[in-house]
């Protein structure tokens, strides 16, 4: 018989039970917690095997818990047993005595912050552990994962036999104040448990001590390859003589769990010694090349890592091709036509029969493409005038019609580069953003009846297969949501795209395509509704039927008076049309996602036109345009190039995105366009001069390689530094000697200081840029930096950038606290001409009035107002 402890918080067998009667003469069961010896009060008599039962299993787990080193078995009562006894011969007497008169209640002891969330988290491992003891006992098997929102939901499909422990990522790692790597002795790293650590490493050993066998069930990557190895490490006095597991699972679903604990392994160590060798290579590099840029630059803050100096040279380069660009000028010629006719066919009674109207319109446009044999060119405005009259002067017939149906197949399933690069573009999130969502659906999520379960497979993977099981599905809810015609003709495969991709993992799909997103809405919060949304599309679209486009291509000549016919065309103009015929994939994916080809896929529709047929002009519009430098990137565009020239792995993208944003070298400016600060073109130049190697695309590719080689036991990782350090350590010598003495200047502004009347510079500190006074120290004159756009609120104070917690870039009134306004989008110096409020930039290029009665376009010359 089991009652409510209140210590434990769970339902605990009773010991020691005895059958008292309640004032109501009604019968009850007194005992104590078999675990930790609290009273413990039931209604209802124990039969006598019930009692035999408690007390047998109780004997049983206090013969099993784990003693210390040198403690043998004593014959004396458990202690668990001792302070129970004690508890009921207390509580006899305190019933002999005559009932005192009740006194106020003590005063609550107040408890820390952090105290009480301490005990809150202990609470939280009670309740998801249905079997759990304050000494574990050896009747269970021990399951260590990376995050407790995992161990949550593992521990549901596990059972009461498995005690599923969170490690909380790495539990170990490299020192942070030196180097932490024995290069004398074969690049050995030296490995120390991380102060935040001690208390689960702790844990961890108590635990694996009485456990009865140990499941590493860490992520499926190099990095959770090294964490089970670490743990394995860490545990092994504890776990010595005891089977160890490694299982992996891409997905958190009850039989992707029991699949995987059907089928353990060992640790791969080809995995482990590749991420040792990426972790020792980057520290290398990062703990010998930052201190010289330090000591050079005199800013004690910069940093040098391997990859993210690659990618900050990206984004340099491509600045550097915008600063050095020169437009050129170019000029377009458009002719609109119109079919040939009066709008009627016939009379009736004298009357003229009109043509039924048909949804196509007769007129429509073609663009200019040869003049005789040349394809067309123009570069002045006066020479497009010029055509312009010739043009006008012209006949224009029908020459060619081409028509053909085309196929569009849907794109491959997500993998970790394209999700990060969808999800900005379409949703706004960047990569951190978006791959601790895909944490969190990985994880499990309770979802009603159903409760906690992951959502998608795992999502830092570089491979776009996908399992048989899950394409049955799929095609399974694709014909009885859209019918047998949305089935492809055979069972798609998508050949790999990416550089050393790990074919044996998955592409991120939904664990479950009958699990609608709009099924589960109420039960995730808005990113991951939206996340999971796109993900689910991008999977069930891959799958299905591909779409098709009924085209046209419309050749037309333009001939002067008394062409001969025997001859080329004076002039030949060009119009393409598309209509979908058949939606297929793109019935769930749709084309609003800001893709260049998918934005080509709108409807064109042009008239029905014959061989030969005549046509009416009705114009001609030359249009000047100017050649565009190619545009900054943005993060989804900069990972895009990084997978492009194989730098970097799933795991990277992010935190490369994050540091390069951090140490300052790159910022983000409008349209989340990324551009080098000051610091990252000095930066970037010194080790472009110093470490050509080093920041080298190709060389950063190869080395990526030579790690692919080491996971799969092709390459030895010592040997691989070895042939790295040589050649650095000569690199590094040679930079110390040569290096100049650089310092990055403040950038100057025409803002005087109110103290001395000295110009002032931009500096930037922990909450952003600010003003400072250029004779600083001598003079500590300092302001906030604003966009000269007055507060609508306050009337007061400026509007100045600023950030919110989660990095996000907001306007807000210089005069916070007293004021707070706050604005997403960025205001305009510009009054509204309604009713002279605040204007801003919006989304989709669109200027708007806070207050809602005007809008335009920003490029837009004439002004729309709101009806």
């Amino acid at each position: 018989m089991q009652a409510h402890c209140p210590k434990c918080k769970i339902s605990r067998e009773i010991s020691n039970a005895q059958v008292v009667k309640a004032a109501n003469g009604k019968p009850l069961t007194r005992g104590t917690c078999a675990v930790c010896g609290s009273v413990l009060m039931r209604v209802g008599e124990t039969t006598n095997d019930e009692r035999r039962t408690t007390d047998d299993r109780r004997q049983t787990a206090d013969s099993r818990l784990p003693m210390a080193d040198g403690d043998s078995p004593q014959p004396a009562l458990p202690l668990a047993k001792a302070r129970a006894e004690k508890n009921i011969t207390r509580e006899k007497e305190e019933i002999a005595k005559p009932r005192a008169k009740k006194s106020a209640p003590p005063k609550r002891v107040t408890r820390s912050r952090k105290a009480r969330a301490k005990e809150d988290e202990i609470e939280f491992d009670d309740i998801s552990d249905s079997s759990l003891s304050p000494h574990p006992s050896s009747l269970n098997a021990l399951v260590i994962v990376e995050s407790p929102a995992k161990a949550k939901t593992i521990s549901k499909f596990l059972g009461r036999n498995y005690r599923v422990r969170a490690s909380v990522g790495h539990i170990r790692d490299l020192p942070r104040k030196d180097l932490g790597v024995d290069i004398e002795h074969d690049f050995k790293p030296k490995y120390e448990i991380t102060a935040k650590k001690r208390d689960v490493v702790n844990e961890l050993r108590e635990y694996a001590q009485g456990a009865r066998e140990i499941y590493l069930a860490t992520d499926p990557d190099r990095e959770g390859e090294a964490i089970s190895w670490h743990l394995a490490s860490v545990l092994k006095n504890q776990i010595a003589n005891k089977p160890v597991h490694r299982v992996e699972f891409h997905e958190i679903t009850r039989d992707a769990i029991q699949s995987a604990f059907s089928h353990p392994r060992e640790i791969d160590m080809g995995r482990v010694d590749a991420q040792q060798a990426r972790r020792v290579l980057d520290r290398i590099v990062g703990y010998t090349i930052s201190p010289l840029l330090a000591k050079k630059m005199k800013k004690w803050t910069l940093s040098a890592g391997r990859v993210q100096s690659v990618a900050v040279r990206l984004v340099v380069e491509r600045e550097r091709e915008i600063q050095n660009f020169v437009a050129v000028e170019y000029w377009s010629i458009e002719a609109e036509l119109k079919k040939k006719g009066d709008g009627s066919q016939g009379t009736a009674d004298g009357k003229p029969i009109p043509i039924p109207q048909s949804p196509t319109p007769d007129i429509f446009r073609a663009r200019l493409v040869k003049i005789g044999d040349k394809d067309f060119e123009c570069h002045s405005g006066e020479e497009a005038l010029k055509l312009k009259e010739v043009l006008e002067k012209c006949d224009y017939r029908v020459l060619d019609v081409r028509r053909k149906d085309v196929t569009r197949n849907p794109y491959a399933p997500y993998i970790t580069s394209s999700l990060q690069q969808d999800a900005s573009r379409r949703l706004g999130f960047n990569p951190k953003r978006t791959m601790k969502v895909a944490q969190e659906l990985y994880e499990g999520i309770d979802v009603g009846e159903e409760a906690a379960v992951g959502l998608i497979t795992y999502m830092r993977t570089d491979s776009t297969n996908v399992a048989e099981a899950a394409q049955k599905e799929a095609l399974e809810y694709i014909e009885q949501k859209f019918g047998e015609k949305y089935l492809p003709p055979k069972r798609r495969v998508y050949s790999k795209k990416v550089a050393g991709a790990q074919e044996a993992h998955e592409a991120i799909r939904p664990t479950k395509t009958f699990r609608e997103p709009n099924a589960i809405r109420q039960y995730l919060d808005n990113d991951q509704f939206r996340l999971y949304d796109l993900i689910w599309k991008r999977f069930v679209a891959s799958q299905m039927a591909s779409a098709i486009f009924d085209t046209t291509a419309v050749d037309i000549e333009a001939n002067e008076a008394n062409h001969p016919i025997t001859q080329s065309p004076d002039f030949l103009f060009r119009a393409n049309g598309s209509i979908l015929k058949f939606a297929g994939y793109l019935a769930v994916y749709g084309r609003n996602v800001g893709d260049e080809d998918e934005e080509n896929d709108a409807d064109k529709r042009l008239p029905p036109l014959e061989k030969n047929e005549p046509l009416d002009l009705l114009g001609i519009y030359p249009e000047q345009h100017f050649t565009e430098p190619p545009p900054r990137y943005t993060e989804a565009t900069l990972i895009k190039a990084l997978e492009q020239h194989g730098i970097g792995r799933p795991s990277t993208y992010a935190p490369i995105m994050a540091n390069i944003q951090e140490r300052d070298y790159i910022e983000q400016i409008e349209g989340r366009r990324l551009k080098p600060t000051e610091l990252g073109f000095v930066v970037n130049d010194l080790l472009v001069a110093h470490f050509a190697e080093i920041v080298d695309l190709g060389f950063t590719a190869q080395m990526e390689e030579k790690l692919d080689a080491v996971e799969a036991g092709k390459a030895n990782w010592v040997a691989l530094m070895r042939e790295f350090y040589g050649p650095f350590k000569e690199t590094l010598d040679r930079a110390a000697q040569e290096m100049p003495i650089t310092i990055v200047a403040d950038e100057k502004t025409d803002v005087m200081c109110d103290l001395c009347g000295a110009p002032m510079v931009i500096k930037k500190g922990k909450y952003g840029k600010f003003l400072s006074c250029s004779r600083f120290p001598a003079c500590k004159g300092m302001k906030k930096i604003t966009t000269g756009v007055q507060c609508p609120k306050c009337k007061t104070g400026e509007l100045r950038e600023k950030k919110s917690k989660k990095g996000r870039v907001f306007y807000g009134c210089a005069r916070y606290p007293d004021c707070d306004f706050a604005s997403w989008d960025k205001p305009i110096n510009e009054p509204c001409p309604n009713c002279g409020g605040l204007l801003v930039q919006g989304t989709k290029n669109v200027i708007r009035c806070v207050n809602g009665d005007y809008t335009r376009a920003a490029n837009a010359k004439n002004e729309v107002q709101n009806s």
